[in-house]
Order: structure tokens, then sequence, then C-alpha cells
């Protein structure tokens, strides 16, 4: 799976199998604005992609069909210039909501438009954010579902350990402090090192900006930096700025022999070893819920916003097989996805 590709999944939630179609809504044409982080995938690229997006296969079982009762204006941005002026240009098509599926792009929506609804699948801390007031009470016209859970952070140093028995040092790839939802998980991984007696090594890309050709570079250094430190594994934190490189961060991981975890099941899918995080298939899916009840009349304001209830751990034993390991046969059983 190339960069493209790998983008068009991450933002569809292609992770899951095809739901049932049931009635479509009657009475109502609805248009939907869909602003997502990347490229413009190809016409066979993009038809494969909303086949199997859990948000638009439960789009349709709510009744909602593209071509029929709905119509999607989609738009893409690689930066947050890029992607406020592709929602302006939702705006401008006076669009009934916008969805979103992270919180950059909720963020880039947020800033042209105060009126029309926005609901994002996923983000990181919403109201850390500014996105949402509350999670119980949004407030404004966002809503939709976060992706902050406490004990992520824990679980995640917890399986490496599960896959190196004696690991002693963890290598933190994270960007900038600058970012309120990666300070948080900074924070919490630090206590759960601290918990489990394992010292954390920071691989902080400060200046890595959401581009490849920015970001590469600084990547490379912060795991020749990995190397040097003499890490044995390394946790790779949910960063925006990071998803065009993820092939590449999965490849040099390799390359130099570390044992990494991703937040989330898209990155092994390029060759990472193993994630553990919020099952993105199912908060697209609920998303979808979301932007039904507005479509019916619901005020963002008055929906909460939902954390992760269903978690994901995925392996990659090509990967494994390449790094020389074995993963233990009750992680396996364990695993929600294994590639092989």
């Amino acid at each position: 799976m190339d960069r493209r590709v790998f983008m068009g999944t991450l933002a569809s939630g292609l992770l899951a199998a095809p739901l049932a179609a049931q009635a479509q809504q009657a009475g109502k044409t609805a248009r939907i604005g869909n602003l997502n982080f990347g490229v413009p995938l190809r016409p066979d690229e993009l038809q494969e992609a909303v086949a199997k997006s859990p948000f638009w296969l439960a789009m349709k079982e709510l009744g909602w069909v593209e071509g029929q009762n709905m119509v999607v204006e989609r738009r893409y941005g690689e930066s947050p210039d890029q992607l406020r002026s592709a929602a302006a240009d939702l705006v401008r098509l006076k669009v009934d909501v916008i969805m979103t599926s992270i919180g950059m792009t909720a963020l880039a929506a947020k800033e042209v438009t105060q009126a029309i609804p926005i609901v994002m699948a996923a983000s990181g801390d919403a109201v850390r954010q500014g996105l949402v007031a509350s999670l119980a009470h949004p407030g404004g016209n966002v809503t939709g579902l976060t992706s902050v859970s406490p004990d992520t952070s824990s679980k995640r140093l917890a399986l490496l350990r599960e896959v190196i028995p004696r690991l002693s040092r963890v290598g933190v790839l994270w960007c900038s402090s600058t970012s309120a939802f990666t300070e948080r998980e900074w924070r919490e991984t630090r206590a759960a090192a601290e918990a489990l007696r394992v010292q954390l090594v920071s691989l902080e890309v400060p200046g890595c900006m959401v581009s490849e050709v920015n970001c590469s570079r600084e990547v490379s250094d912060a795991i020749s930096l990995a190397v040097k430190q003499r890490t044995e594994a390394m946790v790779v934190f949910d960063c925006t700025a990071f998803l065009p490189s993820a092939p590449r961060i999965a490849d040099l991981a390799v390359r130099n022999r570390l044992v990494t975890m991703f937040p989330f099941s898209p990155y092994c899918k390029v060759g990472g070893l193993m994630s553990y995080g919020a099952d993105l298939a199912d908060m697209h899916r609920r998303a979808a819920i979301y932007v039904d009840k507005i479509l019916k009349g619901a005020k963002p304001a008055d929906l909460p916003v939902e954390q992760p209830n269903k978690f994901e751990l995925a392996i990659n034993l090509k990967t494994a097989k390449a790094l020389g390991l074995t993963i233990p046969p009750s992680l396996l059983q364990r695993a929600d996805q294994v590639i092989e």
C-alpha cells in the first residue's frame, strides 16, 4: 500500500465489512461536505474507498444513498491553509453538514464556519483542541467523537513488554509539545513508563510540518537518534504530521530493527509491526449516526461527544519475521487483526 492509498484508507476508515442497506431516507436530498486530510484519490480509488468505508456504509444503512437522496462534496488538503480553503469552499456550497475524520480537519472547518454543523469521526483531545466546550455539552457547531482514552498509553507499553520481556528503553516519536493532544499523550506515557520501570527516550520532532517533504528528514533523524540511544522499541504517537510518512516510518523501523507500536491499524498495513488504539471503523460508523441525527433536525450543541468504546490490536507477522521476532501465541490470540 503506497502513501496515496494509505491516506485514503485512514481518512475513510476502511477497516470493516459492509453493512446491510435499508430503505433510503425519504423526502430530502442532503448535501454532505466531506473534508479530508490528504490528496484527492483517483476515481477508481475513490469508488473502492467509498464502497468499503464504514461511514458511507453506515449512512446507507441509515437510508442515505449517494446519487439518490444524498449529494457528497469532497474536498482535500495537506496543510492547515489548504484545509481552511477547502472548508471555505464547502461553506460556499451551503452544505448541510461537514464530516471530518481527524481533529485537524475539524479545526479547519470550525475556523471558517460557526453555522454549519461539523461532525468529527475522530479527534485528538476535542476539548483541549478547542473544538468543543466539553464532551457532555459541546456547545457551538461541532460534535462527534474524540480519541482520548487515558489507559491507551499504558496498554501500548505493556504490549511491547509482552514482545520484549526485558524491555528497558523505549523511544517515543512525537510531534511538537505545543500540540495539546501530544503533550497529554507524552505525560500519560511517562506515567505508564514509570509504573513499568521503563526508561523513555524522547524523539520529539518539533519542526515536523504537515507534508511528507518537510517531515521525512526529521523523522529519519529521530529514528537515527533512537538507534544511537540503544532503544529496543519505539512508540509512535497519534500525530497528523506523521501520516504522509507512515510507510517510511515503518520501513526505517524495520531497517533499524526497532520493535514499534503505532496508534492505529492502518500503520500495520504499510509495514508497522503492531498498533493499539481506538477502532477507527467503529468510530466512523458512529459518526454516521451523528450526521443522520443532524440531517433530521438535531443541533450539534445538544449531541454529547463520545469517547471510543472499542479498541483494536493489530499485528503484522511479515514485519515480525523481518525483525526476527516470534510473537507470543497468547498475544496473537488477542489480536483483532493479524496481517500475514
